[in-house]
């Protein structure tokens, strides 16, 4: 497939676009600044912002998808979905985040006491975002939140996949970026989740 990836040069983004060029995937990988995205096979490297969504939406336009890996609290997510959807590409897929996870009926990991505040305004504009998503009509989109504790660490594909609710085990709550990559991978080639959360943990 060819898809385009906002964010390839983060944490998450990077992991992603290794699982992608792994697989044989096209990919066009978009950052602020090109020169910081890992050269692989089958990569292309591409300048893009938010803050310029028309420019974006150019740059987007003839992928089979879309993913974007950036922080809800950096950027503007009206220009965001403007940008992808100005782009005419359908199936689109966002990195998430655990705050928007149940740890209770009708209760959001970001509402509990113990939440830390430095993580909030980020943690709060996954929410808005995926309730946004929610009324989206011209998008085949898909949300995938990473369990509480969320880095580097192994591929190993051996996890577990969740909807609304926070994994957890005897360890806590957690999955690496590496493993958030498979999942995600996986779901663009087996679509599974269209105009859904779901989630990926240990």
């Amino acid at each position: 497939m060819k898809i385009a990836l906002i964010g390839a040069s983060g944490q998450a983004g990077s992991r992603i676009l290794s699982e992608l060029s792994a697989r044989g995937h096209s990919v066009t990988a978009i950052a602020r600044d090109p020169a910081k995205v890992a050269s692989l096979p089958d990569v292309t490297a591409a300048a893009g912002d938010i803050e310029a969504p028309d420019a974006l939406a150019k740059v987007l336009e003839g992928h089979d998808a879309v993913i974007s890996s950036v922080h809800f609290s950096a950027s503007d997510p009206d220009k965001l979905l403007g940008a992808v959807k100005a782009s005419g590409v359908r199936r689109y897929y966002v990195v998430g985040g655990a705050g928007s996870l149940e740890v209770a009926p009708g209760v959001l990991l970001v509402n509990t006491p113990k939440f830390p505040e430095i993580y909030k305004s980020e943690a709060q504009g996954g929410v808005d975002y995926l309730n946004k998503l929610k009324g989206e009509s011209d998008l085949d989109w898909t949300f995938l939140s990473p369990s509480a504790a969320f880095g580097p660490g192994e591929r190993t594909s051996t996890f577990r996949l969740g909807k609304d609710e926070l994994l957890t085990n005897e360890h806590g709550s957690s999955i690496s970026f590496e493993d958030f990559a498979v999942a995600l991978v996986d779901e663009i080639e087996a679509p599974a989740h269209v105009r859904q959360r779901f989630t990926v943990g240990y």
